[in-house]
C-alpha cells in the first residue's frame, strides 16, 4: 500500500508540474493571440473596376496643403464608377469645400468608416441605405479642391471610436489594405485563367492546317 501511495504521489507531482508548464505558456502567449485577433488584416474590395497595383501610390504621410494627407488618391477618367468596398450602409452624404461631393460609409459593425471624395455625382443612394460590396455608389470627378483636369477618387479609412462619429476616427493607411485587395483580386483572375487553359478552344482552322493560333482570352484571331 505504501508503494502505491508513493507512486500516486509521484504521479500527482508530475501532473502538477506539467499543468504549471501549460499554464505558464498560456499566460506567456495568450496576449499575442489576442493582439493577432485584434490586428487581423482589414479585408475590403477594390473601390474601382480593374484596379491595378501600379495605380496605387502611398501618400498617407505626405503633406497636402499644410496637413497630412491620410488617404490615397487614385486617378481615373471622369464618370468612372466607384464601388462600395464592403457590406455596410451609407452613413453620411456630405458636400465639403475640400472633398466636394463625399460619401461616408460604415461597415456592418460600425467599426470602420470608408470615405470617398471628389465625386462627380452620386449613384442612387441615400443616408441609412444598406449597400453590398461591389455596389456602385458614385462616380469619379473633380469636385472640391481637386484639379479640374485631374479626376480622381480620394479614398480614406478610419477606425471609429466609441461615439461612432462619421466625421472623425483614427486614420488608417489604405495603401497596404488596397494592395492586398488588388493582389487577391488579380490572383483570382489568374487562377480562373489557368483553369480556362485546361480546356482551350480548338485553334480556328487547325483541321485545315492554317498557320494561325487562337487567343483563348478573346475571340480575335492572332498570328502564331
Amino acid at each position: 500500500m505504501g508503494v502505491r501511495i508513493s507512486n500516486l504521489f509521484s504521479l500527482r507531482v508530475i501532473l502538477s508540474k506539467r499543468l504549471a508548464v501549460v499554464v505558464f505558456f498560456l499566460c506567456l502567449f495568450a496576449p499575442s493571440f489576442v493582439i493577432a485577433t485584434e490586428d487581423s488584416p482589414l479585408k475590403i474590395g477594390p473601390p474601382l473596376d480593374s484596379l491595378k497595383t501600379t495605380e496605387l501610390h502611398d501618400s498617407f504621410n505626405e503633406m497636402h496643403q499644410g496637413h497630412r494627407h491620410e488617404a490615397i488618391d487614385i486617378m481615373r477618367p471622369r464618370g468612372a464608377p466607384i464601388r462600395s468596398v464592403t457590406d455596410g450602409f451609407i452613413r453620411k452624404v456630405f458636400i465639403s469645400r475640400q472633398g466636394g461631393l463625399t460619401i461616408y460609409e460604415f461597415d456592418r459593425e460600425s467599426a470602420y468608416c470608408f470615405y470617398y471624395a471628389h465625386l462627380d455625382h452620386y449613384a442612387d443612394i441615400h443616408e441609412g441605405m444598406a449597400v453590398a460590396r461591389g455596389d456602385v455608389i458614385g462616380y469619379v470627378g473633380t469636385t472640391g479642391d481637386a484639379l479640374p483636369d485631374a479626376p480622381q477618387l480620394h479614398f480614406a479609412i478610419f477606425k471609429l471610436g466609441p461615439d461612432k462619429s462619421w466625421w472623425k476616427g483614427e486614420a488608417i493607411d489604405p495603401y497596404p489594405i488596397l494592395m492586398r485587395a488588388v493582389t487577391e483580386a488579380q490572383s483570382v483572375w489568374i487562377k480562373a485563367g489557368r483553369a480556362h487553359r485546361l480546356k482551350p478552344v480548338p485553334p480556328l482552322g487547325q483541321e485545315r492546317g492554317w498557320p494561325y493560333g487562337f487567343n483563348i482570352f478573346s475571340s480575335a484571331v492572332s498570328v502564331a
